[in-house]
């Protein structure tokens, strides 16, 4: 049965809703389901485990929770209580720059459990470049461990939905981490601000962290994030809540490997529900997987426990996935696992020699 949107909380339209027509937020979800897995029988599957590397850090599995604003509109205890399950769990936790808790707090919480996935801060750009610096210098402080710059956001996409449920943030809940951000008058104003890949190189040159860069969709991009001192690409059009009708992060994410060349870390995210989905993510080349609304729809749902309850289950969805396809870890995966030449990549020299590809 089709749920009576206006039945719905103005809530729901702020976390599932996308950009304009939602045509790529249906997308995201349709491109892993397109894809049919390929398994292989009788291998040995003695020693099974899901510990994997994501650049020179191990990982217990390759399971992040990604960056998600105002997490305390969901549930009183907010972006605590998603960052106790992950730690918990052993995925990696992003901690969204608009927060609803302090930065400070949520490393406190997690940073002494030894069994911890990373513990990453994502930024957008904050106006200036001495703004954006000192944001990532606070997060270093506090202990976490790499800044998730956001790149794909500008300026918010229109997202039909949510206007139209007339959603506001609750009382009490605001980003209390960007308290003294400038706000800009007007949209052009807001534009002028953007940054460029000279602005990229110069936060990398003097981050004290290892800058990642988000919101890649374009393999000329990731060449350009890697010549630019980008420490990590991840794949992703926003969870589809920015520019309608790009392509999927399925789609897009052979070219980007094939344009990186193995050069940097490569996460994805967008439209990750399960761990078949997480399986195929790898075979196509991604280290990790990055899961955003299924998380916080548990987060809402039942607080931490239930955020714990979905990461579990999506762990050892993908562990039965790989054993099924006659795996044994998750660096294993690979394109030969996958029926078919569904999103066949052109060459990395394609990319790399292509002059048109730098957008400076």
């Amino acid at each position: 049965m089709t749920p009576d949107n206006d039945a719905l909380p103005a809530w729901h339209a702020w976390l599932e809703g996308g950009a304009g027509d939602e045509v790529t937020l249906r997308d995201n979800e349709a491109a892993w389901q397109d894809l049919r897995l390929r398994p292989r029988v009788l291998h040995s599957l003695a020693g099974s485990q899901l510990r994997t590397t994501l650049g020179d850090r191990a990982l217990p599995h390759p399971l992040f929770m990604a960056p998600m604003a105002h997490q305390a509109a969901l549930h009183p205890q907010g972006e605590s209580a998603s960052a106790l399950a992950a730690a918990a769990l052993g995925a990696g936790y992003v901690l969204s720059c608009q927060a609803s808790t302090p930065l400070e707090d949520i490393a406190r919480l997690v940073l002494a459990d030894s069994g911890r996935g990373p513990l990453w801060f994502q930024l957008h750009w904050l106006g200036s470049r001495n703004a954006t610096l000192a944001l990532i210098q606070r997060a270093a402080a506090a202990g976490f461990e790499a800044a998730v710059l956001t790149l794909d956001a500008p300026v918010q996409g229109f997202r039909d939905r949510e206007r139209a449920s007339g959603f506001v943030l609750p009382a009490g809940v605001s980003s209390v981490n960007l308290t003294d951000r400038p706000v800009p008058t007007s949209l052009s104003a807001l534009l002028a601000q953007a940054p460029t890949w000279h602005d990229l190189a110069w936060l990398t040159q003097h981050s004290p962290l290892p800058v990642w860069a988000k919101g890649i969709l374009h393999p000329g991009d990731a060449v350009l994030a890697a010549e630019h001192g980008a420490s990590g690409l991840i794949v992703s059009n926003h969870g589809a809540r920015q520019l309608d009708t790009v392509l999927a992060t399925a789609q897009a994410l052979p070219d980007i490997v094939a344009a990186n060349a193995g050069r940097l870390p490569l996460v994805v995210d967008g439209g990750v529900r399960r761990g078949t989905d997480v399986l195929k993510a790898l075979a196509l080349g991604a280290d990790a997987v990055m899961l955003g609304r299924p998380l916080a729809r548990a987060l809402a749902t039942d607080g931490a426990q239930g955020v714990a309850r979905a990461l579990r289950q999506l762990v050892d969805e993908l562990h039965i996935a790989l054993a099924l396809c006659g795996l044994t870890q998750p660096g294993q995966a690979r394109s030969a696992h996958l029926a078919g030449d569904l999103f066949a990549p052109k060459s990395a020299a394609a990319f790399v020699n292509a002059k048109n590809s730098r957008l400076e």
